[in-house]
């Protein structure tokens, strides 16, 4: 069976640098993933993803701050990968993306130059 997943790369100099409250960077997490599976609900891997919620499959990444969060978005979205970009509000500055659900081998490519969030 194909592993279906949902990649949130979250940016980590919010936390490190800037002094963010952990509780709020999770937040930007669950806003991005929330809004992903949104936008996205009616595509057949997101219905597959929603279908068995006790087994969701997430990973977490770190960007390392807002401009390689930009980029690997240029990159998504020249590669026609479906995702949202979450920027916060008023600040107007992004903070997190996540991709649709998706299979695994599919997307993880992209995302080989972030490490897991810690």
């Amino acid at each position: 069976m194909t592993s279906i997943v949902q990649y949130v790369v979250v940016r980590s100099d919010l936390v490190k640098t800037k002094k963010w409250p952990l509780g709020a960077l999770i937040a930007q997490a669950c806003h991005a993933s929330s809004a992903a599976i949104h936008l996205f609900y009616k595509t057949q891997h997101t219905q597959e993803y929603l279908s068995d919620l006790d087994r969701m499959h997430k990973v977490v990444l770190e960007a390392k701050d807002e401009e390689s969060l930009k980029e690997l978005s240029q990159i998504l979205t020249t590669s026609q990968v479906d995702f949202k970009l979450w920027v916060e509000q008023p600040e107007n500055f992004p903070t997190c993306l996540a991709t649709r659900p998706y299979p695994k081998e599919e997307i993880q490519q992209y995302f080989k130059q972030f490490k897991l969030m810690k």
